[in-house]
């Protein structure tokens, strides 16, 4: 998984540095999960038209991953950045561009048997 983590922490440097940044971007396996991974994501950009997102990020994964590595991966999700689960998680964690690895904790009402967060960042309000 650890390849994937690094391949996945360069791609998502590459993607915030061409469509703006991101409040989270993340690797879960649910509990509920059968050793398939979801990607999170929450970006302004990616909510204002989640279904041009989600291609956009998909073609990016398929550039990047190879076709076993997809395998590995469930699904994308996009995270409203007003989620307030959100919060909790920047209050857990602040992290851009690097990893950081949890096991056996809840996220967004989830159990995960284990993440990665590669950025988990508060929006910065600009006056």
């Amino acid at each position: 998984m650890k390849a994937i983590v690094e391949k996945l922490k360069t791609l998502e440097k590459k993607i915030s540095s061409e469509k703006g940044p991101f409040l989270l971007f993340a690797l879960f396996l649910r509990e509920d999960a059968s050793e398939v991974w979801d990607i999170l994501v929450s970006a302004s950009w990616a909510t204002k038209d989640k279904t041009l997102a989600l291609q956009y990020i998909s073609k990016q994964l398929n550039k990047k991953l190879s076709p076993n590595q997809m395998l590995k991966l469930s699904r994308i999700v996009i995270i409203e950045p007003n989620d307030p689960a959100l919060d909790v998680m920047h209050k857990t964690i602040q992290i851009e561009h690097g990893t950081a690895e949890f096991k056996d904790c809840n996220f967004f009402g989830l159990q995960i048997r284990h993440a990665f967060l590669i950025t988990s960042k508060r929006r910065t309000l600009i006056s």
